[in-house]
């Protein structure tokens, strides 16, 4: 194939036209693709690069994979949705932004001291102290909200046989809580190991509990060693309910009476427990 004229001095002088199937030399001022019929271009890239087809026409002769890429796209796009609708559907969640509380069989209680039991602190010969018109013993409240359901109780016990000048007190407080928008546990162990690491004077150990809920910690405040009170709490997590049981006593040490140990405190604290968390299921 053979040209007329010079091609090396004129920058203005145009290309001579090729031969359909000859080498074209890159010009100045290239043509567009999609006006020169002898051009081959490659697919274009897909959006994101996940295989989606690209939102152009394909030119005329592209490549192979340009061609089939279609099928394989939309074969491919089927499959994940119907994936993911299978999975909604199994979950429960299709059509609802929001994660299905698990109570777990509890319900709402105006009244928790009703439900609570006493059967252990009873069975250590401690009694509900009488009321007086200033205190009302035990007290209980409760408030229903959108996103939790909460109930308390508190309950000022006395050991037979104690005297008013035995200073002596002890209190048991009860709180459930019922929550419908958020799962508690990524951040209910944490709540209660946050009792042996924080910085204070007083120290706490803390222990896993088995055999309430789904899981249980006990933490129990280190004796001084003169016998003075206890410190107790039970922390449990059954589906999205929590419950927490705290012992606080407190005796002066004029009186002849002796307080409790932190491990038996901890003992009636777990039968109270199960026997309340029974009630408030069933």
């Amino acid at each position: 194939m053979s040209f007329s004229g010079d091609l090396s001095g004129d920058p203005n002088r145009p290309y001579p036209q090729p031969q359909p199937y000859g080498q074209v030399p890159a010009p100045q001022n290239p043509v567009p693709a999609q006006q020169n019929p002898y051009a081959q271009q490659p697919p274009p890239p897909a959006p994101g690069g996940y295989g989606y087809p690209s939102a152009g026409p394909q030119p005329p002769g592209g490549g192979g994979r340009g061609a089939s890429g279609w099928p394989w796209a939309i074969g491919g796009a089927v499959a994940a949705s119907a994936i993911w609708a299978s999975v909604m559907f199994a979950t429960g969640s299709f059509g609802s932004s929001e994660p299905r509380p698990d109570l777990a069989g509890y319900s709402y209680t105006s009244d928790l001291c009703a439900d609570t039991s006493l059967t252990p602190f009873e069975s250590a010969r401690y009694r509900t102290k009488d009321s007086s018109s200033s205190a009302p013993n035990p007290q209980h409240s409760g408030a229903r909200q959108p996103a939790i359901d909460s109930m308390w109780c508190n309950i000022s016990l006395e050991k037979e046989g104690e005297s008013s000048s035995d200073y002596a007190s002890n209190f048991l407080y009860n709180s459930v809580t019922l929550h419908k928008k958020a799962d508690p546990a990524p951040e209910f162990a944490d709540g209660y190991r946050a009792y042996e690491k924080q910085d204070t004077s007083v120290d706490y150990t803390v222990e896993p509990v088995t055999g309430i809920g789904d899981e249980a910690y006990l933490v129990m405040r280190k004796d001084s060693g003169n016998n003075s009170g206890s410190y107790v709490i039970l922390g449990v997590r059954d589906g999205w309910l929590t419950y927490q049981s705290t012992w606080s006593s407190y005796a002066s040490g004029r009186g002849s009476g002796t307080q409790p140990r932190a491990d038996e405190i901890a003992d009636m604290l777990k039968s109270s427990a199960r026997e309340t968390l029974g009630k408030l299921r069933g």
